[in-house]
């Protein structure tokens, strides 16, 4: 059953919307993903909407540039990244750390060498 859920950062400068069932959270072990510890939620780009304006949303580009990661330029929570799958489609990587009202703790986590890549 797909459930719209919202995350945001700390101060509520950058706030989003998913639309989407949360089965489990990926831990990545790159340079970017283990400082900011993000369990991520991967959803199609098309189901992420603002329900801030997208210009008071940060973008960093690091490595190989293909990831646009979004974050509060005041606050510097990271909300969540966009990019494309290995089939082209435009993907979103919501860090769930942001996500109102999830167990973590209930999610089952899959975790992915970023390092070897």
């Amino acid at each position: 059953m797909s459930t719209t859920h919202t995350a945001s950062c700390q101060c509520g400068n950058v706030a989003i919307e998913a639309e989407g069932t949360i089965e489990g959270a990926l831990a990545c072990n790159c340079s970017m993903c283990a400082r900011r510890a993000s369990l991520l939620w991967f959803v199609p780009r098309a189901s992420v909407r603002f329900k801030t304006p997208e210009s008071a949303a940060g973008t960093y580009l690091f490595n190989k540039h293909v990831i646009k990661h979004r974050f509060c330029p005041a606050c510097g929570i990271h909300v969540f990244g966009e990019g494309t799958d290995p089939k082209g489609n435009a993907v979103a990587a919501v860090n769930l750390r942001c996500v109102e009202n999830i167990d973590l703790a209930a999610l089952p986590v899959q975790h992915f060498d970023g390092k070897a890549i």
